[in-house]
């Protein structure tokens, strides 16, 4: 029983980090209808810019905060400089240039950082947490806090403040929205920019786990993917909670499945996308499409 609860724990943190990049994903779809394949990517280049801020000898939560900033701008610009030119060219145009987004910033991170992993500090305590006889580690239950609690303050953002609700409206309807006088165009970007904030949240998360290289997102974005999936890409509330099911089902699965291990796990999202994509595409809080004949 120890076991479990440890388990299911450890997915739980592990589960928020799956989930705060799922949102990312899902905060850019519902704004353009296209998943951004870079979200890992750009993750992961935000991370590198705290290492660099660490390096530079900034306190670690001065160095997360001016991180935070930095992705967000880079995000919006983004947005502005590659999305905004072909917003209106076919689907896949827009999912080619993702694409290409995410082998340039996999290029540049190796070309100037090198592909060799490099240790990211923790701000939490190395010392596990002891409840009885059951370990926690402190980075595990720190990242949790920390994931939830900016997942909270987008909540609050979107229910609560004109800025958010206007981008919910631009997502939802952008043609009544520009009639109601809201620039659209900037509530995409800021959106973007929010999705690339987020995701740095995610990466620095991460990165005391895997290390720092330039594909350390590569298996997370895909944990991602079955996050969102399960979930719905139309629930951001959705997309958290599927993270964090898909952490427990990993930790389950490679814990007490034999074949599986640790080897195995990440063919237990590959499986979950599938078996979701099979019984219910819109996920479990999605809205199912219906089309009119």
């Amino acid at each position: 029983m120890d076991t479990l609860i440890q388990q299911i724990v450890s997915g739980l943190a592990t589960g928020g980090i799956y989930g705060s990049l799922a949102l990312a994903l899902v905060m850019i779809y519902q704004a353009t209808d296209v998943v951004n394949y870079a979200q890992g990517e750009m993750a992961m280049f935000s991370t590198y810019l705290a290492w660099t801020l660490l390096n530079a000898g900034l306190p670690y939560w001065v160095a997360f905060v001016a991180t935070l900033a930095i992705a967000f701008v880079g995000g919006l610009l983004l947005e502005r400089i590659l999305i905004r030119p072909v917003e209106s060219a076919p689907v896949l145009t827009i999912v080619i240039v993702c694409i290409g987004l995410l082998v340039i910033l996999n290029s540049v991170a190796g070309w100037i950082y090198s592909y060799i992993q490099k240790p990211f500090p923790s701000p939490f305590p190395s010392t596990p947490i002891r409840v009885g006889n059951i370990y926690f580690g402190a980075h595990n239950i720190g990242a949790l806090a920390v994931t939830l609690l900016v997942l909270l303050g987008l909540y609050v953002f979107f229910r609560f403040t004109t800025l958010g609700l206007a981008m919910r409206a631009a997502a939802q309807n952008p043609v009544s929205s520009r009639l109601c006088g809201i620039r659209v165009g900037w509530m995409l970007a800021i959106g973007w920019g929010l999705a690339a904030l987020v995701g740095a949240v995610a990466g620095m998360m991460v990165a005391p786990i895997v290390f720092l290289d330039p594909n350390m997102m590569a298996g997370i974005l895909i944990y991602a993917f079955a996050s969102a999936t399960l979930g719905g890409f139309t629930s951001p509330g959705g997309a958290v909670v599927g993270g964090l099911i898909v952490g427990v089902i990993e930790n389950l699965v490679g814990t007490y499945v034999s074949f599986i291990g640790t080897e195995l796990k990440l063919t237990v999202a590959l499986a979950l996308i599938l078996i979701v994509l099979v019984v219910r595409p819109s996920g479990l809080f999605g809205r199912p499409a219906v089309h009119r004949v």
